[in-house]
């Protein structure tokens, strides 16, 4: 059956939030992490023993769970274009090494 204009049946919202099963499993995750910390400190030291990658590897992978991953932004003008070609710092007139050497003795 299809859907008709302007039927007060049809949920225009969307859903509200995470299903329940996904909350369940993420709640029951992270107390299972929460229950383990010692024996997982431990492990991970005994890990990293043997292959300090593979100890960094397993907290990278840890973290992914509740720590979400920053994207990364570029910034560009129009079509692409460098924003910072035209900027430039001008703190000056350089210093030639003997007025350097002059301004560490003066401090």
């Amino acid at each position: 059956m299809a859907f008709k204009k302007d039927d007060p049946n049809i949920n225009r919202a969307g859903r509200f939030g995470p299903n329940k099963a996904t909350t369940q499993i993420k709640e029951a995750f992270a107390l299972l992490l929460e229950n383990n910390l010692d024996s997982m400190s431990i492990w991970l030291t005994q890990t990293a023993t043997d292959d300090p990658k593979a100890a960094l590897e397993l907290m990278i992978k840890l973290s992914e769970r509740f720590v979400p991953k920053l994207s990364q932004q570029a910034l560009t003008g129009a079509e692409g274009s460098d924003l910072f070609k035209d900027v430039s710092f001008n703190f000056g007139p350089p210093i030639d090494s003997d007025q350097r050497d002059q301004t560490e003795i003066d401090e």
